[in-house]
């Protein structure tokens, strides 16, 4: 059944953005008789109906701390960089953050900014994947999305803490890793949980559709292929990033966990492991999203922790932040997403 077929009317073009961004599903591709002439285009060319706020950045705005917007041109689906917040011009402070709590960023800013006004409009963040960051890392900070291509060096690194201690010995980072909170994965569903998915095992049913973060470049992916072989063993891990990644049932995202929640809100996925945060998030903000909670026994927790960049433009302003990230203020904006403060100050 082509893909147009399964979404629900309320989202029918979502299998547009599927194509945009996806390698299209296997079973998809079983109405095209002619495979040669399959441009993998499997929408509708038409006017936009759907809901579009349902489509990234959600933050209306709000993740920037720039004061002069000038002209505002934010398209859903076509030109919108929901992972480059801020003003590139001449910012202050730079930094690289994995995209595990992106919608905790507002009021980080607004927070870090009360009590450093000398940052405030001059900070610019990206919360694209941590593997990638690294390779813009490498690249010298040039990075190149749709038609343009800009230089931003970062002042710290912030991702999970095994990372960050592995490129403090790489030499990419510098001083010791500052650990603040830690997050858990969860089971993110469409709202009423229409595919009636219990636990993890569930996940490994042929009739179940999942969307699932990249190996390529998600280091998430480590955490939950733990949780998996706690949950169902080495047989439930090959079921979800094996054998239903090569019949298409298992959908492999591109541009992080904002796919995850977008593709089941039109219908195109049934379930996919995500942090707990973000479905908490996706539930605030009011997104037709639930989650289905993983036992304690089988779940993994990350611990979030960040350095300071090698030979960073402003050190001491990615040092500041590093000191900001941990303290009582921040925490308590991360424990509205369900994250949980670090015990250590940090992690030597």
């Amino acid at each position: 059944m082509a893909h147009s077929r399964r979404v629900n009317s309320a989202f029918s073009i979502g299998a547009v953005v599927a194509s945009l961004f996806l390698t299209t599903p296997a079973r998809a591709q079983e109405t095209f008789k002619d495979t040669s002439k399959d441009t993998g285009w499997h929408g509708a060319a038409q006017v936009p109906h759907y809901q579009e706020q349902i489509f990234p950045p959600w933050s209306h705005g709000a993740n920037t701390d720039v004061t002069d917007k000038g002209l505002e041109f934010t398209v859903p689906e076509v030109n919108s960089l929901a992972d480059f917040h801020g003003d590139i011009t001449d910012p202050a402070l730079v930094l690289y953050i994995a995209g595990n709590y992106y919608f905790a960023m507002a009021p980080l800013v607004h927070t870090f900014e009360a009590s450093h006004p000398q940052y405030r409009g001059h900070i610019y963040y990206e919360t694209i994947p941590p593997g990638l960051l690294v390779q813009q890392m490498k690249a010298g900070g040039r990075i190149t999305s749709g038609n343009m291509t800009w230089v931003a060096k970062p002042d710290a690194y912030l991702a999970g803490l095994a990372n960050v201690r592995a490129l403090v010995g790489d030499g990419m980072l510098t001083g010791a890793p500052v650990a603040y909170a830690t997050n858990d994965l969860t089971i993110m569903v469409a709202k009423d949980n229409p595919a009636h998915i219990a636990m993890l095992a569930d996940l490994g049913k042929p009739s179940v559709r999942l969307v699932m973060p990249n190996p390529a470049f998600e280091g998430v992916v480590r955490q939950i292929k733990a949780t998996l072989a706690k949950a169902g063993g080495d047989m439930l891990v090959k079921a979800v990033y094996e054998d239903k990644v090569k019949d298409g049932t298992t959908i492999l995202t591109h541009v992080h966990h904002r796919q995850t929640p977008l593709f089941l809100m039109q219908g195109l996925a049934d379930a996919g492991v995500t942090w707990k945060s973000e479905a908490i998030f996706q539930e605030q903000i009011g997104h037709p999203i639930g989650h289905v909670d993983i036992p304690t026994a089988d779940n993994t927790v990350a611990i979030y922790a960040g350095a300071v960049v090698k030979g960073a433009a402003h050190p001491q302003a990615g040092q500041a932040w590093l000191d900001f990230i941990h303290s009582p203020p921040a925490l308590a904006i991360f424990e509205n997403y369900g994250l949980k403060p670090y015990p250590a100050a940090n992690a030597q």
